[in-house]
């Protein structure tokens, strides 16, 4: 059986030739992102996710998070894992120096938490949510509320969540329930229920730090009346030690489909006197903060889509190098070969390939234009970034997913039979990957914002500018000579072509015929996703052949090439169909009355 190992020689050529590291590291406060450094990161980042999380994954997965008198046990070395984890400094990467983090930048931690969702899916959500803690408490936080927490949060002794759903309100949190009233310290009581919560507890680290959303009685109805409250497992005195243990209990954890090692948890504040919390920013600008959060969860839960492609690859890879069956195709009397020689096997695996790569680029480049946007010294600049990360990340977020999970059933089908039997690993992945497209927003939810908030509401300003780029890159490709790069131009400027018509459409419907856009949500998020991965993929194969016109005989080059003219002939080839179901197909969608289904 295959474990992972970290595809270092793509990540680098992403992170240099495609992300512009060199660019990200000239950033005021990037400066530390040197090539050599980054290199060292990945290598240690590798082998601790190869020798540390691989091999707990499967054993995680079969032994599950357990509950029992309102606590959490993790699955056997979890515990060790995550301590090792947190004293090696890997919690603190990408958070800010001031409160012990490293500082490195998006794009590199963008990378380093790739490895840990290919090696345990289920152990990478615990950093994944805290993280997002630590960002809304950075942006958000009193200056009380992060000298009490971040230290600690960053450092990786205490862990953070996030608490928004609850049973009536899932992706309408506007019937949030929970409520919080003011105590005379300034403090408030939290009573409510909250379910669905990741890692909600558990017995790796000495405190949880919970991000609460709940309702002051004040409050008006609507999104608009919702505040955001810390609220801690166990109470922090004055010193910094821990105090007593708050009215906030895990009162049953989910029984999931996949990632049993990530306990999924209801959880009880205020079931006896109250749970102790404490106001985020201002009142009744909760969902705001919240956001924050949701928005760095979304990036990481794209990055879990990339690292199922990946992961499912490399064990189908694996397992069709080693499993002979049948003659070579054509071949009669033959000696019988490893499957990986059949044209189907190998069609499956390079679909596999081509959309862990493309998935990767994209992820990549958004983590740059993030750090862009964050850091960089011109304010239009800072802008043009935002805007493309923000129309972005919901592409990150859906089609990486949707591809993880069909990837990984494509994996099972490279294994046939063997692929349905849980001992060789490949079913675990599609089990696994299957909530990615779920929570943090439904690929629905995803593209529904991506049509709406991002394209419509600005008349696709922000699309129409990265059509232009990529534009750019099809006419650079216009004077290239030799059959691959010829064959990428031709499908990405149909590709390109067909992208801008259904955002034109999307403008033009939006306004006037919501449900019939909305029809077309997700089948324009799907074009997005295959039109930006082959104008990602078109631009590595264009350095790729550079290379080797000047000389360069690394394998590497000509297999990116050849992977880059496989996506444009398999997968660019599909966004003419994808437009047309988006401008033509709502009155399939919406003519059968409900009645009728």
């Amino acid at each position: 059986m295959s474990e992972y190992m970290a595809p270092i020689r793509d990540m680098q050529f992403v992170l240099k030739e495609l992300a512009g590291l060199e660019q990200v590291a000239q950033l005021p406060g990037c400066e530390e992102a040197t090539p050599d450094l980054v290199d060292a990161v990945l290598e240690e980042a590798a082998r601790f996710a190869e020798e540390v999380l691989s091999p707990l994954n499967i054993p995680g997965d079969l032994e599950g998070a357990r509950w029992h008198n309102k606590a959490v046990t993790m699955p056997a070395g979890f515990k060790q894992a995550y301590k090792l984890f947190a004293d090696s400094g890997w919690t603190a990467l990408a958070c800010e120096p001031e409160w012990g983090g490293q500082g490195l930048p998006k794009l590199v931690a963008a990378a380093v938490a790739e490895m840990w969702k290919s090696a345990n899916h289920s152990f990478s959500l615990c950093p994944l949510l805290t993280n997002g803690a630590i960002e809304a408490l950075v942006l958000t936080g009193s200056e009380k509320l992060k000298k009490d927490y971040l230290e600690k949060m960053v450092s990786g002794v205490w862990t953070g969540t996030m608490n928004l759903t609850e049973p009536n309100a899932g992706s309408d949190l506007a019937a949030v329930r929970t409520r919080a009233e003011p105590q005379a310290d300034g403090s408030y009581k939290v009573f409510g229920q909250k379910i669905f919560i990741t890692y909600g507890d558990h017995d790796m680290a000495e405190n949880i730090v919970h991000l609460v959303l709940a309702r002051t009685p004040t409050a008006p109805e609507g999104v608009k009346g919702i505040s955001l409250f810390v609220v801690p497992k166990f109470m922090v005195n004055d010193d910094g030690s821990l105090g007593e243990r708050n009215d906030a209990y895990c009162v049953s954890i989910e029984h999931k489909l996949g990632i049993h090692a990530s306990p999924t948890a209801i959880m009880a504040f205020g079931d006896h006197s109250g749970a102790v919390g404490y106001l985020v920013g201002e009142e009744n600008r909760g969902l705001e903060y919240m956001f924050i959060m949701m928005n760095a969860a979304r990036f990481g839960v794209g990055l879990e889509g990339v690292a199922a492609c990946e992961r499912s690859y490399q064990r189908a890879r694996d397992y069709a190098r080693d499993r002979v069956q049948c003659t070579d195709v054509g071949v009669r009397g033959g000696p019988k070969v490893p499957i990986i020689v059949h044209p189907d096997v190998r069609r499956m695996l390079m679909t596999m390939r081509a959309h862990a790569e493309a998935t990767r680029a994209l992820a990549y480049v958004v983590a740059a234009a993030h750090d862009a946007a964050v850091h960089h010294p011109d304010a239009d600049e800072r802008k043009r970034n935002q805007a493309f990360v923000d129309l972005m990340i919901g592409v990150v977020k859906g089609w990486s997913t949707e591809s993880g999970v069909t990837m990984a059933s494509m994996g099972i089908q490279v294994h046939g039979g063997m692929g349905y039997v849980e001992e060789t690993g490949a079913a675990q992945h599609l089990r696994d990957a299957q909530i990615s497209t779920i929570y943090e927003g439904t690929t629905a939810i995803q593209a529904n914002d991506v049509i709406g908030r991002k394209i419509a509401r600005e008349g696709g300003a922000t699309l129409q500018a990265l059509i232009a780029t990529m534009r750019a890159l099809d006419a650079e490709l216009a004077g290239q000579a030799g059959s691959h790069l010829v064959a990428i131009r031709k499908r990405l400027t149909a590709g390109i072509d067909a992208l801008a018509e259904a955002g034109d459409w999307v403008v033009a419907t939006y306004r006037d015929d919501v449900r019939a856009a909305s029809a077309g949500s997700v089948p324009f998020l799907t074009l997005l996703g295959i039109v930006a991965g082959g104008w990602q993929m078109a631009r590595a194969a264009l350095i790729a052949q550079r290379r080797i016109d000047g000389g360069d005989a690394d394998p590497f080059y000509a297999a990116k090439v050849v992977t880059a003219r496989f996506y444009a002939d398999h997968l660019l080839s599909r966004a003419g169909g994808l437009a047309s179901s988006i401008t033509d197909g709502a009155v399939g969608v919406m003519a059968l009355p409900e009645d009728m289904f």
